[in-house]
C-alpha cells in the first residue's frame, strides 16, 4: 500500500499567510464551492431530465408496429448469426498488437458503439483468437445482474477485434449501430429477461435470445435513426461534449482558482 513515513511529513513546508488573509481565502472558496456544488447539482439534475426524455425517445424512434405496416419482424436467429469469442487472460494483453475487446470493458468503457479500442493482445496469440467482424454487434453472454447480461456495442472499426468467450459477435444484415440501439430499448429488455439464466452467475440462454423478434426497416431509416440517437447520445452521455463535458469543466475551474488561492511565492531564508 502507498504510505508516507510520519518524520517525512512533519518535514513538508506549507505558506502560513496572516491569519486574516487565511481567514479571507477561506471565506472565498467556501462561497465558490457553494457555487459550484450548487451549479453542479443543477447540471446534474438536468443531465437525468436528459437521460429520461433520451430513453423516451429512443423508445419511440424503435417502437415499431408489429401488427401492421408492412415492416418486417425476423427472430435474431434468423435473421443473423451468433459467433462465441475465445478466452484470453492478462497474460495475453500487450501495449500493441492485436486489437481486442474484452466482456468487462463493455461494461465500463464502451456505449453504443465504438470504432477504437481499449486493450490490445500479443501478435503470437493470433491463431487462437476469434474475431468480430467490423459490422458486427458483441453481445455480453454474464453480468453481475440479470439486467447487465446481453449489454453490446456494436464494433465499427476498420479492422477484425479479438472477442473474449463471455461474449459473442452478431452477424446480420442490420445496421450494427442501430441493432445496437435496438438493444437498449425497454421492449427489447423485457424480452431479453426471459431468457436470462439467474444461477450463481447470470447467463444468457443465447439459443432464446436468438428468437426475440426484431423490426427490419429500410437501411436508409435505420441510418435516420441512428443519426437522430447518436446526437442524442452524445449530449447525455460524452465525455468530451454535452453535459457531462460541462460539469467536468466546472469541476476543473473550481480546482484552478482553489490552486491559485493556495499558491504563495516562498520567500527567500
Amino acid at each position: 500500500m502507498a504510505s508516507i513515513e510520519y518524520p517525512k511529513l512533519l518535514a513538508y513546508r506549507i505558506p502560513v499567510p496572516p491569519l486574516a488573509v487565511q481567514r479571507e481565502i477561506a471565506a472565498v472558496l467556501d462561497t465558490m464551492e457553494k457555487l459550484e456544488a450548487e451549479l453542479e447539482a443543477e447540471l446534474e439534475a438536468e443531465l437525468a431530465a436528459r437521460r429520461r426524455q433520451y430513453a423516451y425517445y429512443r423508445d419511440a424512434l424503435l417502437s415499431f408496429d408489429e401488427a401492421g405496416g408492412g415492416l418486417r419482424w425476423v427472430t435474431m436467429g434468423e435473421l443473423g448469426t451468433f459467433h462465441r469469442g475465445k478466452r484470453f487472460t492478462k497474460a495475453d494483453y500487450s501495449d500493441d498488437g492485436v486489437p481486442c475487446i474484452h466482456y468487462g470493458e463493455i461494461y465500463t468503457h464502451y456505449e453504443t458503439w465504438a470504432r477504437d479500442v481499449q486493450s490490445h493482445l500479443r501478435v503470437d496469440a493470433r491463431s487462437r483468437l476469434r474475431f468480430a467482424e467490423p459490422g458486427d454487434v458483441v453481445v455480453v453472454d454474464v453480468g453481475e445482474t440479470p439486467e447487465d447480461v446481453g449489454k453490446a456495442v456494436a464494433w465499427l472499426g476498420d479492422e477484425p477485434v479479438a472477442i473474449h468467450d463471455h461474449s459473442y459477435a452478431y452477424r446480420s444484415e442490420l445496421d450494427a449501430a442501430f441493432i445496437s440501439y435496438v438493444m437498449q430499448t425497454s421492449w427489447f429488455r423485457r424480452q431479453k429477461m426471459k431468457y436470462v439464466a439467474r444461477t450463481k452467475v447470470n447467463t444468457l440462454l443465447i439459443d432464446g435470445f436468438s428468437r426475440i423478434r426484431v423490426p427490419v426497416p429500410s437501411q436508409g431509416e435505420q441510418q435516420r435513426i441512428v443519426a437522430i440517437l447518436d446526437s442524442f447520445d452524445a449530449l447525455v452521455n460524452d465525455l468530451s461534449s454535452g453535459l457531462p463535458a460541462e460539469i467536468a469543466a466546472r469541476r476543473k475551474q473550481y480546482e484552478y482558482y482553489r490552486d491559485r488561492l493556495l499558491s504563495f511565492e516562498e520567500l527567500a531564508s
